[in-house]
C-alpha cells in the first residue's frame, strides 16, 4: 500500500483557531437555536393538517432543521480541532481504551453493514494518554472507514494493536475502495472531505490529538483494496510542559 504522514499543522495557526473558537461558535449557535426554535413551532403548527400544502410545509421542515443539525455537527468538530486542550494524561490500558471504543461504535457498523473486529496485543503495556481525546481521536477513525466504505456489500473494519519498541500502535483498516493518488495529500486539510456525510474535520482532529501525545497519525492505502490509519503513541506519554508555558490545550 502507499504510505503517506501528514506534515505537523502550523502552531500559530491553531494558536489562531484556539483564540476565535470560542467566541466564533458562541455567535454562530445563538442564531441557529432561534431557527431551531421556530421550525418547532412552525411544525407545530402544521401538525394535524393532512392537506397537500401542510405536507410539502412539514417536508421543507424538516429539510431545514436536518441542516440545523448539521450545522451544529460542524460547528462541534470545530472546536474540538481548534479549542485548546489540556490533556490529562494517566497511564492507562490502551486495549481497554479501545475495547470500549469499539464496543460503542458497534451499532453504527451494524447499521452500515460493516463487520468490526478488534486484535489486541496482549503484551501491550500501561500508555499515558489522554483517555477522552484518544478515544475521539478513535471515533474519528472508525467513523471515515464506515463512512470510506459506504454500505459496500462485505464491508469489514479491522482494529488493532500491536507493541513498536517504546511507541504503540493502532490500526484501524478497512476494505474499502482505498483513496486515489490525487486526493492524498488533502485528506488531512480542514474541511476537505469526499463524503457525503463528512465534515472534513474528522481527520485533521485525530491528527492533531495524535501530535498533542508525541505521537504521529498517518495512513497506508491501495485503491480497490482498502485503508489503513495508523495512530502511533509513545509509551510515556506527552511531553511536559513547563508550568508557565502556555498551554497546549484546555
Amino acid at each position: 500500500m502507499a504510505s503517506l504522514r501528514p506534515p505537523s499543522p502550523s502552531a500559530r495557526g491553531l494558536e489562531f483557531l484556539g483564540a476565535v473558537a470560542g467566541g466564533l461558535v458562541h455567535e454562530i449557535r445563538n442564531p441557529l437555536s432561534t431557527l431551531r426554535l421556530n421550525l418547532q413551532l412552525m411544525e407545530e403548527d402544521f401538525e394535524g393538517d393532512d392537506g397537500a400544502r401542510a405536507r410539502r410545509a412539514l417536508e421543507r421542515i424538516h429539510t431545514l432543521e436536518r441542516e440545523v443539525s448539521r450545522l451544529e455537527d460542524i460547528l462541534d468538530d470545530f472546536l474540538r480541532y481548534a479549542g485548546f486542550r489540556r490533556l490529562d494524561a494517566a497511564e492507562v490500558d490502551l486495549n481497554r481504551v479501545i475495547e470500549e471504543t469499539t464496543t460503542f461504535f458497534a451499532p453504527e457498523c451494524a447499521r452500515a453493514g460493516v463487520d468490526l473486529a478488534f486484535y489486541p496485543d496482549l503484551r501491550l503495556p500501561l500508555v499515558r494518554l489522554d483517555e477522552r481525546l484518544v478515544k475521539q481521536a478513535l471515533m474519528n477513525l472508525l467513523l471515515n472507514a464506515v463512512q470510506a466504505m459506504d454500505g459496500r456489500a462485505g464491508s469489514q473494519l479491522f482494529v488493532r494493536t500491536r507493541l513498536e519498541g517504546d511507541r504503540a500502535r493502532v490500526d484501524v483498516i478497512d476494505n474499502g475502495p482505498g483513496i486515489p493518488a490525487e486526493l492524498r495529500e488533502r485528506v488531512w486539510d480542514v474541511y476537505f472531505s469526499s463524503k457525503k456525510a463528512g465534515t472534513g474535520l474528522g481527520l485533521p482532529t485525530a491528527r492533531r490529538i495524535a501530535e498533542e501525545h508525541g505521537g504521529t497519525l498517518g495512513f497506508e492505502t491501495e485503491v480497490g483494496k482498502g485503508t489503513d490509519f495508523f495512530l502511533v503513541l509513545p509509551l510515556r506519554g506527552p511531553a511536559v510542559a513547563p508550568a508557565d508555558a502556555a498551554p497546549a490545550g484546555a
